[in-house]
């Protein structure tokens, strides 16, 4: 599993789910509402993992493979970015506001939990805790307290006045996927691949109940407006509505073909939407939960949603470098932003081994060529002769700035061989090996052809 990847973004203002009636007029003449929002949201150079859009819903934020998040504006027509944020040393797997302040939260595959400064564009600080994935993060609706989820197996909890760590959730026997706030930041569910969601106290780090014991694993729990029910999805495509007294399924959904990994509500519009590992997305109403859109991407999965600020129209993340919008009228084109398919780091039949192996190990986080598009890693053009961590404007660790290795074949090849954690000790690269010394050969080959600019491959 992923990190399945959850995102359910509450929207205060609309206590009475009853009032989600009102959604049946907003699914009529969408298009003309949905067509004042940008098709696409560029701006990464790797898949995008997780989407927020402000509670007063004028900025956006993205978080990506690419190490970086995103904050820009949605008042202007281009949706400018206002600031691109980097503090992360691995994918960042999740992001959210904090209501009423100019702070974001995000969650990263480096095991940290970062807060972040949007006025000025920095990084407030970072919470480290086992070095394990963290895959959500959540935050109260007063912005005090935000939460995580990590595959150490343990939930946790910060005070986001002291800038501390407040309180440890203990007991699940899997990683855990996904977090939520009630009670004014005093409560917290959790949902984990050991297939159950558990209700904590989120300031003692007691647990108090098994709400939920699904079998599959849980990729989302997330409180609804009412704090009575809270909406889950599986790895086994299932999702509904449990009522937390009495831990009972109360609405039950259509299985999706594959995982469930992202959820949003947006209770001002009584809208909600669920989307799956298939590129399966659903939209339902709050309340009665009829199913009002039903649409499939062949560019799947869905790894995060959000509303659109006028509840007409949906974004969606998932393996492109960049945010796509999905309108809401019934029957409109999911796909309406153009991509690329296959993506560069998705395989053909007409590939070489070489290219085979870098579309595998090395592009979505590396480029060919003098641009490195924003991502992850530096570009690899004119590698070979160059000393480690010395391409200007790179933020390299400081395993490689320290070191003296000059890129070669024979350090090439050794990198792939023995892995880059072993090659060059502290370094932020994930880890890739490959131990076929043919395959190895022929990657290194391409990489030969390729950096020199002899080829005009991305």
């Amino acid at each position: 599993m992923r990190g399945v990847r959850i995102s359910l973004k509450r929207r205060r203002g609309l206590r009475n789910a009853g009032a989600a009636i009102l959604v049946l007029g907003l699914t009529c003449g969408l298009a003309g509402a949905a067509g004042a929002w940008p098709d696409r949201l560029d701006g990464h150079g790797g898949p995008v993992r997780g989407i927020a859009v402000s509670e007063d819903r004028s900025e956006l934020l993205s978080a990506s493979f690419d190490y970086a998040i995103i904050h820009r504006s949605l008042t202007a027509g281009n949706s400018p970015i206002l600031h691109r944020l980097f503090g992360h040393e691995a994918a960042v797997n999740d992001v959210e506001f904090v209501p009423g302040r100019p702070l974001a939260v995000s969650a990263s595959d480096d095991g940290s939990v970062g807060v972040w400064d949007l006025d000025e564009g920095t990084l407030v600080t970072r919470f480290r805790d086992t070095g394990d994935k963290i895959l959500d993060v959540t935050v109260s609706d007063d912005g005090a307290v935000a939460a995580s989820a990590g595959w150490d197996h343990t939930a946790r909890v910060y005070d986001l006045e002291t800038m501390s760590e407040r309180a440890v959730m203990r007991g699940h026997d899997g990683n855990v996927n996904t977090v939520a706030l009630a009670g004014e930041g005093n409560i917290l569910y959790s949902g984990s691949y050991d297939g159950t969601v558990r209700q904590w106290n989120a300031r003692s780090g007691e647990q108090l109940r098994i709400i939920l014991k699904h079998g599959w694993g849980v990729n989302i729990v997330r409180v609804l407006p009412d704090e009575t029910h809270l909406l889950f999805g599986a790895v086994d495509g299932a999702s509904g509505i449990v009522d937390i007294a009495s831990g009972e399924v109360v609405a039950d959904f259509e299985a999706f073909g594959g995982p469930v990994l992202a959820a949003a509500i947006d209770t001002d519009h009584g809208l909600a939407a669920v989307g799956s590992a298939n590129g399966h997305l659903r939209v339902y109403r709050l309340g009665d939960w009829t199913l009002l859109n039903d649409y499939s991407t062949a560019y799947g999965p869905i790894w995060s949603v959000d509303f659109a600020p006028d509840g007409t129209a949906v974004y969606r993340a998932g393996l492109d470098d960049f945010v796509s919008l999905v309108s809401l009228e019934p029957g409109a084109p999911l796909d309406v932003a153009e991509t690329d398919f296959p993506r560069r780091f998705q395989l053909t039949d007409d590939m070489d081994t070489g290219e085979r192996q870098f579309a595998r190990k090395c592009s979505v986080c590396h480029t060919l060529t003098p641009d490195d598009a924003n991502r992850a890693g530096p570009t690899l053009y004119g590698v070979f002769g160059r000393r480690v961590g010395t391409l200007p404007d790179y933020p390299y660790s400081d395993a490689l700035k320290n070191s003296d290795i000059i890129w070669s074949e024979e350090t090439i090849s050794r990198l792939f061989d023995h892995g880059p954690d072993v090659v060059l000790p502290g370094t932020k690269m994930p880890v890739q090996r490959l131990k076929d010394a043919e395959e190895r050969a022929a990657l290194v080959a391409f990489l030969k052809r390729a950096t020199s600019g002899e080829m005009g491959n991305d």
